[in-house]
Formats: C-alpha cells, structure tokens, sequence
C-alpha cells in the first residue's frame, strides 16, 4: 500500500473587486430583504399585516415561525 503525499500551494481567496457605491448597494439590498424576510417570520401576525387582516402569509411561514422560536398564538 503506497500513500501519496502531493502538497500543493495555498491558494489565495478571489475577493471581487467592489467599488463603494456597488457594496453600499449590496449591503443596502441585503438589509433591505432580511428586513422584509424577518418581519413575515416573526411580526406578521394577520392582524396588522401589510395585506390588511389577511393570514395567508402568516399561514404560509407558521412551521418557519415556530422552528425560529417566534411566538404567534
């Protein structure tokens, strides 16, 4: 049984080359859907929804609300 030892280099991580207003813009989608992702898993609640007194969007992410640890009843 022969084992092979190939070592090869480190590799250096490819960082893209972003300007600041494209990371300002990035960052700004980025906290723009994680708002909208954590207000219909944890704060839609029918009653003051953004539809009216609609719970279909609470309806559809009720199992996500509970395995997130979010109370709605």
């Amino acid at each position: 049984m022969t084992v092979s030892s190939v070592q090869t280099a480190p590799r250096a991580l490819a960082i893209p080359d972003l300007s600041a207003a494209s990371a300002a813009l990035t960052l700004t989608a980025t906290v723009l859907v994680a708002s909208l992702a954590y207000y219909f898993l944890g704060y839609d609640q029918g009653a003051v929804s953004v539809f009216g007194s609609d719970t279909h969007v609470h309806e559809f992410v009720h199992d996500a609300r509970h395995f997130l640890g979010f109370p709605c009843h």
